[in-house]
Formats: structure tokens, sequence, C-alpha cells
């Protein structure tokens, strides 16, 4: 890493007489921050099946899974479906502070991109797997008011009986249930297809990696100082790690807990006893994992005071087209998420506290290199197939 200082130093020293500093020509990172550029790829992460999930993977289980996806039949009213909170158009959320099934929801859409990395899901990691996460919206009588007799319906009419036997089994061998799991398993399918593309963040740090500093010189100049306050001053690396920008892991981000007056959003501590009541976990009899190799998770896994209140650390990237922010969805724009964590008020942190938040009081234009920083991170969506044609 010792040589990327002298390299850079040749570099600037080769830009023309007179040139401004800040030019577009010209890298402003320095050799420790360059070595934190490098730790948020390479992208795309490889992908591995879910054995959990004997669909995963499987081309016709995709294609099944996108078909239920876009089913507006598996809502009580047949008007409600995946896409209608997931649209394809909006990064597979919605530009809605709250969703909106049969009634309104506590909490903002979180996307369906990158699923298949992640650990936990739900904002409070109720789940620990992705076919248990995408059944959830069809339990749930204010959501999607899963209808039992057009699931079966559904799963034996022509177009799927026999690629679902193929997979899973004849369905009349099925309960119910299993057949309700076995859904969510072609609904995965489809979703661990849904990736972000390569965005212009990847192009900058995968020609550091590559020492073209030709190429990352012509990353801008606002972002590449935004990245110097994301993993400097401002901290957000801390929370915000690796590839996917994001630990997987939970955090109070000095948001309100109050839904509305008198009722709390529990966040963790709420999905933590729901993970231990749910049948449908990666240590639970419907797993297809006969060695349960990733059930250490749900096992280990400890309920604690600081768990109230706060919410799964979300990826960034695309984040410029997931509009409004947090777990509530009160921050319309990224300038707002910014303007929170400038002027956090820390009174409203659990005593505990989340020690590495400060206010970072920002200058606007620090504000907006931050902002165009992460703006930097969206990629086209690749895999998966948009629409429902």
């Amino acid at each position: 890493m010792r040589r990327w200082l002298a390299i850079i130093a040749l570099f600037a020293a080769m830009l023309p007489a007179g040139s401004p500093p800040g030019s577009t020509a010209e890298i402003l990172l320095t050799e420790s921050e360059i070595a934190k550029a490098l730790s948020h790829g390479p992208w795309p992460l490889p992908g591995a099946r879910d054995m959990s999930n004997r669909a995963s993977g499987d081309p016709s289980a995709i294609m099944l899974g996108r078909q239920l996806f876009f089913d507006a039949a598996l809502s009580l009213s047949g008007q409600i479906s995946c896409a209608s909170c997931h649209r394809p158009l909006d990064g597979f959320t919605e530009r809605k502070p709250r969703a909106m099934g049969f009634e309104l929801q506590d909490r903002n859409t979180l996307a369906l991109l990158n699923l298949r990395h992640q650990r936990w899901f739900g904002w409070g990691g109720q789940n620990d797997n992705l076919w248990a996460q995408s059944i959830a919206p069809l339990l749930k009588p204010d959501e999607m008011g899963f209808r039992e007799d057009r699931l079966v319906s559904i799963l034996a009419s022509a177009e799927f009986v026999e690629p679902y036997t193929a997979i899973f089994g004849p369905l009349s061998t099925h309960s119910v249930t299993e057949s309700l799991v076995n859904a969510g398993k072609l609904l995965a399918a489809y979703l661990e297809t849904l990736e972000t593309g390569r965005s212009r963040f990847d192009l900058f740090r995968d020609a550091l990696a590559e020492g073209d500093l030709v190429e990352a010189a012509t990353y801008p100049q606002a972002a590449q100082r935004g990245f110097k306050l994301f993993v400097g001053r401002g901290r957000c690396s801390l929370c915000h790690s690796g590839p996917l920008f994001s630990n997987g892991e939970f955090h109070d981000a000095g948001r309100p807990y109050f839904v509305e007056p008198g009722r709390v959003d529990p966040g963790r501590h709420g999905g933590i006893e729901a993970l231990r009541r749910s049948p449908f976990t990666l240590d639970g009899q419907y797993s297809d994992d006969n060695e349960r190799s990733e059930a250490w998770a749900v096992r280990t896994v400890v309920q604690q005071h600081a768990n109230f209140g706060s919410f799964r650390v979300p990826g960034l990237r695309n984040v410029a087209q997931t509009a409004p922010y947090i777990h509530d969805g009160s921050l319309p724009t990224l300038h707002d998420v910014v303007d929170h964590y400038s002027n956090i008020d820390l009174e409203r942190l659990h005593a505990d506290g989340e020690a590495i938040l400060v206010p970072l009081r920002l200058t606007e234009a620090e504000a907006a290199d931050l902002v165009a920083f992460l703006e930097s991170l969206s990629g086209a969506p690749v895999g998966g197939i948009p629409g429902p044609n």
C-alpha cells in the first residue's frame, strides 16, 4: 500500500502546470482512505445457492417466483401484489414514507436489491432467511391478507403444477403450511436475482485496485471529498461497511420511536421476539439444509435492552433511488438524511448510547459533497425481470 503515496505523488507531478486544486485530474484520497475504498468492493459479490431453499438458483423456480411476485390474486382483495409496494421502477421499493397494504403499515418499504447477501431480513430482523421474509406479508391480515385457498389453486394451475412438482414433489402431498413455505421459496429464488449493477464508485474503486490512476482521477471531486467525510470525520463507514455498505446489524439512528401517540416501534427488540416464535427459521423443520449450517445465528442471538428502538442498517447501493429514508420514511431526501446526522439530537439515543454518533456540524459544501458520494453508489439493477410481462 505504501507504493500508492509515491504513485499518487508522481501522478500529481504529471498534471499540467497551473492545474487548480480539485481539478478533474486529481486523486484526493490518502493512503489509508484508498485502503478503505478498496474494502467496499469488489462488486458484484459472488453468489451462492441458499442451502435452506431447494429452489434457490433453479431457473424454473425463478420464473415461478416472478409470476407470484406480480400476482395480486394472493391478496384478499385480489388487488395487492408484492410489486404493489416493491415497485421495480422505484428500485423495488415505493415513494411513500410508510407502506400501505389493507392498512397503513408502521415502517417504510425496504428495497429488494442484494438480498441474497443478507443475514437478517426486515427492519427488525424478524427473519433469518429470505423465504420466510417473502411469506411474511402474505400472513399479515393488515398487509396482503393471505388467501390459502387461492394459493393452492395457483400452485395447482397448469402453468405451475409441473415445475412445482419437479422442485418440491406433488402438491397433493403438502399441507397448506408446506405449500405456503414452498411459495416463499419460489419468491426467494426470484428475489435472489435482483442485484444492483456496478456504480460510478465501483469504477473508481476498481481503478484504484488496478493502479489505473487516469481512470480513477475521473471520479468526481465532490464525490471524493464526500467519501473522505464518509470514512473519516463522519464515521459513516463504521456501520455502512463492506461491499454492501452495511454491516447487516442493528443500530439506534437517533430517530423517534413513536409510530403514533402512545405507541412505539420496538425495532430489533420486537424482531428478536418474532424470530424466536417463528417456525420458519434456518433452525426449523422447513429448512432444506439438513446440516443447519447457517442456523448458528438464530441459535445465538441475544436479547438486550439496547435492541429496543434499533433498526437494521440498510445497504447504501442505489440509495439515491430509494427515498424516503429511515425505518419510518420520515426523511424525504438524502440531504435530509445528511442534515439529520449533521445535527443529531443525542438525547434521542439510548442511555448506553451509540457512541459513534456525534453531531457533525457539516457546512453546506460538506453536506453537498457527502450527498454527491452517496449518489455515486447507484448502478442500474441487474438480474431478474423488471415487469409482469
